[in-house]
């Protein structure tokens, strides 16, 4: 089997309302879809949602880089051939995990239908039936969010995602308002983007946190700041997981090394795609460490790639792959149980691509051949 063609789409999703997080307020989401062609006639999907914030990517940079570089790189090759296809994009440019993860997604997307197997068959096999769903809450005023929480709680929803990251003491009365409204048995996470910066401001606020019996706190300080991390870690008995700290295998050495964190948080965008996130979770198995596959808000195409993964891994024990709850429109189908999900056992992602919503979403369009 050879690639023959590699269409791609600059779309943006619209949103039922704004994202807001500690760094940025989204109105829409910038994605770029990624279709290839094979001459056998199978055709896989893949997605790159950029951060700039991250890993330095942007949609337009990230889109240039695929028409420019690797879609020539891998034009030609056999998808199946997965190791071969990550060092041909890798002898071709540094870094730039996000458009990676599109050729990766897609070409995963091709094997599974080749084969006529789910994905996760092909990374290991199911090990989990179903993944309970986190609500994320946006950045807003302490009531704003607690009743936001408790509404979602009504419709079934146990665990939270808060974001927080604007101002340590606004983000404690935050907290500590939803933990009052929600009651002690619904899980709730703090994903701080980095915004408290560093290790004096997060244990002051930690501190304060100590009776809101939190699941966790999400990279509190500056991505770079492993040593932060530690310090941290050292002095808190709050949990602590690493995000943007994470990208790819040199970084997971390190936090591994140091005893960073104790929980990881894994996303295809960070590292490359589905082949680069199960070394990365193979990685963390060697010492013990729970990971959770995350989101950078994808679509159906990357939400789905991202739950194979952790469908398949053990120590894989959480997801936070949302994103197309968030869409007022999505191109793609895949299907959730709230506050559940549950992957079917179609072939490749399992996701069916709505062609018409694709080109109404798209703003600039190539073929690569």
């Amino acid at each position: 089997m050879k690639i023959t063609a590699i269409h791609l789409y600059a779309i943006h999703l619209p949103l039922h309302q704004p994202f807001v997080i500690s760094y940025h307020t989204y109105h829409f989401m910038p994605s770029i879809i990624v279709k290839i062609e094979t001459d056998e006639g199978i055709t896989g999907y893949g997605e790159a949602v950029a951060d700039e914030h991250v890993t330095g990517e942007t949609w337009e940079s990230t889109y240039q880089i695929i028409k420019n570089t690797l879609a020539p790189a891998v034009l030609g090759h056999n998808p199946m051939e997965i190791e071969r296809l990550h060092d041909l994009m890798n002898m071709s440019i540094y870094t730039a995990p996000t458009a990676k993860a599109a050729i990766d997604i897609a070409c995963f997307d091709i094997i599974g239908k080749k084969l006529k197997q789910p994905v996760y068959q092909l990374i290991g096999g199911r090990y989990h039936d179903e993944f309970t769903i986190t609500h994320v809450l946006s950045i807003a005023d302490p009531d704003v969010m607690a009743n936001e929480a408790a509404a979602h709680v009504a419709k079934g929803y146990q665990s939270f995602k808060m974001k927080v990251g604007t101002n340590a003491k606004q983000d404690v009365k935050r907290i500590q308002a939803v933990r009052a409204r929600v009651g002690e048995d619904i899980a709730i996470r703090v994903d701080v983007n980095q915004g408290w910066k560093n290790a004096s401001t997060t244990l002051i606020a930690l501190n304060q946190l100590q009776n809101c019996h939190l699941d966790w706190i999400e990279q509190p300080v500056m991505a770079d700041d492993i040593d932060g991390m530690v310090e941290i870690k050292s002095k808190s008995i709050i949990p602590l997981m690493i995000d943007e700290g994470l990208k790819g295998s040199r970084e997971m050495l390190e936090i591994i090394q140091k005893r960073a964190a104790d929980k990881l948080n894994i996303k295809l965008m960070k590292c490359g795609g589905i082949y680069p996130a199960i070394k990365l979770a193979h990685q963390a198995e060697l010492t013990g460490l729970d990971c959770q596959i995350g989101s950078m808000v994808e679509s159906s195409v990357g939400s789905a790639a991202g739950y194979h993964v952790a469908f398949s891994k053990k120590n894989i024990t959480t997801v936070e792959l949302t994103g197309p709850l968030k869409f007022s429109k999505d191109i793609g189908n895949l299907a959730y149980d709230v506050p559940y999900i549950r992957l079917s056992d179609k072939p490749g992602l399992g996701v069916e691509i709505n062609e018409e919503t694709l080109h109404e979403l798209t703003i600039y369009h190539d073929i690569v051949r």
